[in-house]
């Protein structure tokens, strides 16, 4: 089959544009054919693009042979531009028709679909990522990414708003970021590197000169996990404010959950009936508890935690009934968070960390940073880390740094709740885990 060239044939309209009130007006449509019913005398292509779908209905007796003759050729995800009059009706859920005037064929699909492109046979996840440049066509995926889409958007707007300067740091890096062993090596040119874990280091030492950064990027963490919750390679949304502690960016932190939450809702109403899911709007403050208080809490539950452990998820399930929204958990063990979150003066066993929940899901750690080079360097050697890997980061706290503090979203978490998802995989484009690198 011959293909078209697309010449200068330009979309006026995407298909949601398209409404009763440009009933009888021309349009130019561009997308693909994503299901085709021929009735005998009649025959329905549903077009779809990024905005949705439209019908295109071909009555074959009144139409001009030219356009039967492309649809008789038309198979599912055919690539067409399409040129026609709007037609007001009641025979479809949008009430508006395209009567083709004229239709080019741009690209085939030559290969059996592997997916329902129409969402309407679900497919396993494995299956959906094998085949994911076709399964990101489903109505489904699309609202999901255009809510990821829009509370990026409502984050980023709200902290230029406060005055923060968007940064971008490095992902090849010299010494761990974090501590710990989770970290992808690479060899940089006959030297041992590692993948970003987070760019906390380059962001505390920007508070120098730029007092209020954020970082949007993907970072990567060689954890062994492989729950519904984790991914290898994972987007962060980092901020860093000088002159600041952990009750101030907390309270940052909250406005912009509150901002982002609100937009999502105002904006992606089409999405998320898609999607079949509501959400409220977050009140602020939210609930602040210490950790001795969940641990309390947790005890009225009968789960015991000794002091100074980590909280394990099937302790945070329990304790999400209690609290089945956003909360933040203040006051950790010092020795249980990383070597620059802030001990407390009055108290050096305890620390200015704080982790923001939603039930039992981790979206934001953060907390005041430690100022103080010697202390700092002490932290390190706590954590059993040689304070010579972080001589570059060291030497900017001889220049005046100031106090400081930050927090890191996860960006997929955020969607999840966001969306209704369970899986971390269905909010990532392209997910990386401890057993997929491709597509």
């Amino acid at each position: 089959m011959d293909l078209d060239s697309i010449g200068e044939w330009i979309r006026t309209h995407y298909t949601s544009k398209v409404t009763q009130e440009l009933d009888g007006q021309e349009v130019t449509l561009l997308g693909w054919v994503q299901d085709i019913r021929d009735l005998g005398g009649i025959r329905f292509v549903i077009l779809q693009d990024r905005e949705g779908t439209i019908q295109l209905t071909i009555p074959k007796k009144r139409i001009q042979s030219e356009v039967l003759e492309k649809t008789n050729l038309f198979q599912k995800r055919f690539c067409i531009a399409v040129r026609g009059n709007v037609k007001k009706t009641n025979m479809t859920h949008r009430g508006v028709e395209i009567i083709p005037s004229a239709i080019k064929i741009l690209n085939l699909a030559t290969e059996q679909l592997p997916l329902d492109i129409t969402g309407k046979t679900p497919a396993n996840i494995e299956a959906r990522l094998d085949a994911r440049s076709i399964d990101l066509t489903i109505d489904q995926n699309r609202a999901t990414f255009k809510i990821q889409h829009v509370a990026l958007e409502a984050i980023r707007s709200y902290l230029f708003d406060q005055g923060f300067l968007e940064a971008h740091t490095p992902r090849i890096i010299a010494s761990a970021t974090e501590g710990g062993a989770e970290l992808f090596c690479v060899n940089y040119f006959g030297q041992k590197a590692y993948l970003a874990q987070s760019p906390q280091l380059y962001k505390e030492e920007l508070t120098l000169s730029f007092e209020k950064v954020f970082e949007v990027g993907p970072f990567f963490r060689a954890e062994e996990s492989h729950t519904r919750r984790h991914l290898s390679e994972f987007t962060s949304v980092d901020i860093e404010q000088a002159f600041a502690n952990a009750d101030d960016v907390m309270m940052l932190l909250e406005q912009v959950f509150h901002h982002t939450c609100a937009a999502v809702k105002e904006k992606c109403a089409s999405e998320l009936t898609i999607l079949g899911y509501k959400f409220d709007v977050p009140e602020v403050p939210f609930k602040r508890l210490t950790y001795d208080k969940v641990l309390e809490d947790l005890k009225t539950q009968d789960v015991v935690i000794p002091w100074g452990e980590d909280i394990p998820t099937e302790a945070f399930r329990v304790l999400s009934k209690l609290y089945p929204y956003f909360y933040f958990i203040t006051d950790w063990p010092t020795h249980a968070k990383a070597f620059y979150i802030k001990p407390r003066q009055d108290k050096p066993e305890i620390c200015e960390g704080f982790d923001l929940m939603w039930r039992y899901i981790e979206l934001v750690s953060g907390g005041t940073r430690i100022s103080d080079k010697k202390q700092l360097i002490q932290r390190l050697q706590e954590k059993g880390l040689n304070p010579e890997s972080f001589k570059c980061h060291l030497q900017a706290y001889d220049y005046g740094m100031p106090p400081h503090a930050g927090w890191a979203i996860g960006l997929e978490r955020l969607t999840m709740i966001l969306t209704g998802k369970k899986n971390i995989r269905e909010v990532t484009l392209y997910p990386r885990d401890r057993v997929r690198l491709t597509p």
